[in-house]
């Protein structure tokens, strides 16, 4: 299923897995390759809750700061979407759902919970707008970033709540194997989405 006639491949994993280097080197590839593409950035660094929560220190993660998250996320990718062939986007919406889940101490029965049961049946119904979704376990040394400190030692934790979700929603993703260097990683990735008959040059 495409967004105007846009195909999305996702890249996700973990925090500090090398994603945002990935996807801008896959964006020049296909770029000089002729094709009319996208990078689309992270929403949750220009939320306005997470600014508050992570780089003053005021409040911590709640809902509305996620579901701020949430809907960012599917207003980048549409309005990213609507004029490009390509749409390479940093995570998708079950990557925002899955650390809500983490992070949020949700009672059973409370409204926080319904929200959340909320958003995992809107992932599963939006999976499709994904082509292909790419998943990278490599854990690099997180420079100073304020928007990673609260969860900077998280990773692991993160994975398995992020690839559990992906699971019970059934979706398909792609593991990229560890260890390889980024323009290895861009050749196995750009296999791959030749395999699946997506992105003819423009």
């Amino acid at each position: 299923m495409t967004i105007r006639d846009c195909q999305t491949i996702a890249i996700d994993g973990t925090h500090a897995s090398g994603k945002t280097t990935l996807i801008h080197a896959l964006t020049a590839t296909y770029r000089r390759q002729g094709v009319n593409v996208a990078a689309m950035g992270e929403p949750a660094r220009t939320s306005p809750f997470m600014e508050e929560i992570v780089i003053h220190g005021r409040g911590t993660f709640d809902l509305a700061a996620e579901v701020d998250v949430f809907a960012a996320h599917l207003q980048f990718h549409l309005r990213t979407a609507r004029h490009h062939q390509l749409l390479i986007a940093d995570k998708t919406i079950v990557n925002v759902l899955a650390y809500a889940r983490m992070l949020l101490d949700v009672a059973p029965g409370s409204l926080d919970a319904a929200v959340l049961d909320a958003m995992e049946h809107f992932c599963r119904a939006w999976a499709p707008t994904y082509d292909l979704v790419f998943f990278t376990h490599d854990h690099y040394d997180q420079p100073t970033d304020g928007f990673r400190a609260k969860v900077s030692g998280l990773q692991d934790k993160a994975a398995t709540t992020l690839r559990e979700l992906y699971d019970r929603l059934g979706v398909p993703i792609l593991d990229v194997p560890a260890g390889l260097e980024t323009e290895q990683r861009v050749d196995w990735i750009t296999r791959r989405v030749a395999d699946a008959g997506l992105v003819l040059a423009g």
